[in-house]
């Protein structure tokens, strides 16, 4: 008999929730919440963390970014491990730009709100989009501001009334729109009550080459979950409409696609993965189309439903990185002697402007 076969180690066993990266999913888990129990923001970050650990992207390479609302507190809650920061009020697009350009190697996920996002930082989000600096930009729309007791953000409409029973006089801002116009290259619109759907978009944007935004409705169940509020989870999840059905589909898998209905379209992405897109409306929808887009949306708001789905991707603009023409290393590698210019260079420089 063989003495060593008595003395080695049991072999431990399989573990069916690892990815190919070796991962499990608490590997992308963070702190314990301290949203409102049943906030939907809840369901975006659970959300995350499944697309990410599916798509086997280590947490090492995330770089994750907020601005202030009870949206941007939820970067806290996934990716322990990952680089993180929580900017002032509105201004997580210009952080995150800045910090991209310096450390381009690193994936960004930025989360922001309809308040930091449509409001306060307005402005910020719309030079990011039109910049295309490559990153996932969501925002968890609520349409109040939670953490100051509930007033009407900019994205809510004229029939939104508040629990008091004010009723809000200004019309809404369609964040999927204003980035069609802004020249986002990825445009898409999710409901956090409906994992399956955002799950496959959050994949895709995890892979789109530049600034990928998903507005994300998610109901506040403190300040709008009450009759005459359109953003409570009942009003919400009575007005979603599916405009797709998506199934993204990774690089090493087998494409299989259903022509039955004449209906379905492709996204290929640089890297070799894709999003297969089935179109269950009536009118087909090409998503490369910028104009087309908009009018379904705009269509859409005018039956007052909230429309679902990828509406617009572009994956050959330029993005920042590539329009700036950035070294291969990160800015932050540099040495000052790559980075100062020499006595000779700077004459140089100067003398094209005499």
């Amino acid at each position: 008999m063989n003495n060593n076969s008595a003395s080695a180690p049991p072999v431990p066993p399989i573990s069916t929730d690892l990815n190919k990266i070796g991962l499990s999913k608490s590997a992308y888990q963070g702190s314990k919440s301290t949203l409102c129990t049943g906030c939907g923001h809840d369901s975006i970050s659970a959300n995350i963390m499944t697309a990410l650990h599916q798509q086997n992207i280590h947490p090492y390479n995330i770089m994750k970014l907020s601005g202030i609302g009870c949206s941007s507190k939820t970067p806290a809650y996934w990716l322990s491990k990952s680089f993180g920061f929580n900017s002032i009020h509105g201004r997580m697009a210009p952080v995150a730009t800045g910090a991209k350009v310096v450390q381009h190697q690193l994936k960004v996920i930025g989360v922001s709100g309809d308040g930091d996002s449509a409001s306060i930082g307005i402005g910020g989000m719309i030079h990011l989009l039109r910049r295309n600096l490559p990153m996932v930009y969501l925002v968890a729309n609520n349409g109040v501001y939670g953490l100051t007791k509930g007033q009407f953000s900019a994205t809510v409409g004229q029939d939104m009334l508040q629990k008091s029973g004010r009723k809000n006089a200004f019309s809404a801002l369609d964040i999927c729109s204003i980035a069609i116009e802004a020249g986002c290259t990825f445009v898409a619109r999710s409901f956090s009550g409906d994992a399956k759907q955002l799950t496959q978009l959050l994949s895709a944007a995890f892979h789109h080459r530049g600034t990928a935004i998903i507005d994300i409705i998610s109901p506040c169940i403190t300040f709008a979950n009450h009759d005459g509020s359109t953003m409570s989870y009942t009003s919400v999840k009575n007005h979603n409409k599916h405009f797709q059905e998506l199934e993204f589909i990774i690089e090493s898998t087998e494409k299989k696609v259903d022509y039955a209905e004449g209906t379905s379209q492709i996204v290929e992405f640089n890297d070799g993965t894709s999003l297969l897109l089935k179109k269950l409306d009536s009118e087909a929808h090409d998503v490369t189309d910028a104009s087309h887009a908009n009018k379904i949306l705009r269509v859409a708001r005018e039956k007052g439903e909230i429309l679902t789905g990828l509406f617009y991707v572009d994956e050959k603009e330029l993005n920042l990185i590539e329009t700036l023409n950035l070294t291969a290393s990160p800015l932050s590698a540099l040495t000052e002697k790559e980075l100062r210019p020499t006595k000779e260079q700077l004459h140089s420089v100067l003398n094209e402007y005499r």
